[in-house]
């Protein structure tokens, strides 16, 4: 199923189309507005870390630190805090590796999400303390080399990251 609108938020208005459209009532606009998320790619300059999900969608299959942005949260912070959630570490944020159109499966909707990737590395001496929550196992993998990722924007993502280090 895909995220559907079926009456106008603002007068409650049956619609006449799924979004985008307009309410014949009063006027208002309504989209189908991604929601961003914010990713990593901590490397150690050829190999990055990958941690196996617990939660639905794709549980069981490698993914990369990240999540979904709070309100009003830049992308950039969400990466930051994401790190400190999942992986329980400070990281030194690189450079935005690319933002890519995907989908995520949430309870019987399907949400189109806009997912921002950053480069990052591990501050010194950070030891990784995964929240049981959100992943069971981490590992390190060739860049050149990963495992299928759970989302296939982590693989394009991947694979930029290897481009711009050069491997």
């Amino acid at each position: 199923m895909t995220v559907e609108a079926r009456f106008c938020p603002r007068c409650g208005a049956a619609l006449r189309d799924k979004p985008p459209t307009a309410c014949v009532a009063c006027g208002y606009e309504l989209f189908v507005n991604a929601r961003p998320t914010a990713n990593l790619v901590v490397h150690d300059g050829r190999r990055f870390l990958a941690i196996k999900r617990v939660m639905e969608p794709r549980a069981g299959l490698w993914e990369l630190p990240g999540g979904f942005c709070d309100g009003w949260e830049e992308p950039a912070a969400a990466a930051v805090r994401e790190a400190r959630e999942e992986l329980g570490v400070q990281i030194a944020l690189g450079d935005l590796i690319g933002m890519y159109i995907g989908t995520y499966d949430y309870q019987d909707e399907r949400l189109p999400v806009l997912e921002c990737f950053f480069l990052a590395t591990l501050a010194d001496g950070a030891r990784l303390a995964l929240d049981p929550r959100e992943s069971s196992d981490h590992a390190w993998f060739d860049l050149d080399r990963p495992p299928p990722l759970a989302f296939e924007s982590m693989d394009r993502a991947t694979a930029e990251a290897a481009r711009r280090l050069g491997l």
